[in-house]
């Protein structure tokens, strides 16, 4: 995990493991954790340094090996999965970018909206809709993983 995610992770209390080798490892720690809490950050910083790199195979390639690893992660039994970015870095621009992210949000009480692709196009179409504020993305998920009693005013 980046170092700035991993302060910001002890500041608000969440227990952070040590780095992973690989994203198998990673997502064996996850594995292996699973039962010890509720809640879980994953960060992919591959996506971001290729993209600031402009290596775009590269990063098609880690979101590949990050899509083969979802299977593990939904076997799980997540009540709610949320995959995104914290920004848009595009391997063309070689740095962050205006451009809106992709949001994904899985869960068993999510209703199918008939995206079949996740990415920003598709993403665009999908239930969310093409924008939204970033600070509704939390509750969004707490509604799916049924932690809410009442969700709005």
């Amino acid at each position: 995990m980046y170092p700035m995610y991993r302060g910001v992770a002890k500041v608000v209390g969440m227990t952070v493991m040590p780095p992973a080798d690989s994203m198998s490892d990673e997502i064996r720690m996850l594995e292996e954790n699973w039962d010890a809490y509720d809640f879980f950050f994953v960060h992919i910083k591959k996506t971001d340094s290729y993209g600031e790199d402009g290596n775009f195979d590269g990063k098609v390639g880690i979101i590949e090996e990050v899509d083969a690893l979802l299977p593990r992660i939904t076997a799980l039994g997540p009540a709610a999965l949320i995959i995104t970015g914290d920004h848009s870095t595009p391997a063309k621009l070689k740095a962050h970018s205006w451009h809106p992210i992709p949001v994904l949000i899985y869960s068993p009480d999510a209703r199918p909206d008939g995206i079949a692709e996740f990415g920003e196009r598709p993403c665009m179409h999908g239930s969310l809709g093409s924008r939204f504020e970033a600070t509704d993305l939390v509750p969004y998920a707490l509604a799916h993983a049924q932690r809410l009693e009442k969700f709005g005013a």
